[in-house]
């Protein structure tokens, strides 16, 4: 069977790479990771060979009987674990304004690249070359990325764009609020069942989990003075620190038994 094979909405190297980054650190046994793809129906072979290829690919690192993480999937995780905390610092009502310099001649990689590290910095784009944000973020959040933005962008912060946008018009607040709530509900459908060991919730509960997680990192972790009274960022963060601590005892537990 080919590690590309597609389970649900998950491929195996999916599968694999989303039970890496939610551990601490980012290392299992070969046999934990076996056993959680079997879950989706991925048999050892398949398991194995995307293994390798991710090794291949500079992803993991084979060590100590199991396979780490490594590559820009630890920044991937940096990410993730950033956006679980929502770590903001009180806002005096300046922002972060980045310029693309120099002569414009950036391949299209590095044009992506600039890209996905802007909005890894949750920063939204005013125009072509200008991204923003309010400073109310941690000045050395996510290195690497920010060494992509340095070598391409001057910052300007403390700065206010001019003029100011509206919020709305950087962001999908309502569309960001409308999917948490979703993930809420899908959330709570599946904790009393996850919370009573129901092995037979864990491949759902692992799809819901990836889907909340990427959501998190899209928050855009605004200042309270410019979110909607009703904003759902820490009710969703707590609801998922609950099920995530459910699905786990789950999961150790399944896979004790079948050990």
């Amino acid at each position: 069977m080919s590690s590309s094979r597609k389970t649900g909405s998950l491929s195996t190297r999916s599968v694999l790479v989303s039970v890496l980054l939610g551990s601490d650190p980012p290392w299992l046994p070969t046999g934990l990771l076996v056993r959680t793809a079997e879950l989706f129906g991925i048999t050892e072979g398949a398991t194995r060979t995307a293994l390798s290829r991710m090794v291949a690919a500079g992803e993991a690192n084979g060590e100590d009987g199991g396979y780490r993480l490594a590559g820009r999937l630890i920044e991937r995780q940096r990410r993730q674990t950033t956006s679980r905390r929502a770590d903001v610092r009180p806002w005096d009502g300046t922002w972060e304004v980045v310029t693309v310099e120099g002569d414009g001649r950036r391949t299209a990689v590095d044009r992506a690249s600039l890209r996905d590290a802007v909005r890894a910095l949750r920063l939204a784009e005013v125009r072509e070359g200008v991204w923003t944000r309010p400073d109310n973020l941690p000045a050395d959040r996510l290195p690497d990325a920010a060494s992509v933005v340095d070598h391409w962008c001057v910052w300007w912060r403390g700065a206010r764009p001019s003029p100011v946008p509206a919020t709305q018009s950087l962001w999908d607040l309502a569309g960001w609020a409308s999917e948490a709530d979703r993930l809420r509900a899908d959330m709570a459908a599946l904790i009393g069942r996850l919370e009573d060991g129901a092995t037979e919730a864990l491949a759902k509960g692992f799809v819901t989990s990836a889907a909340v997680l990427r959501q998190l990192q899209a928050d855009p972790l605004l200042p309270s003075e410019l979110l909607p009274g009703t904003w759902p960022g820490a009710v969703l963060r707590a609801d998922y620190d609950r099920y995530d601590a459910a699905y786990r005892s789950t999961l150790r537990a399944w896979f004790r038994a079948a050990s």
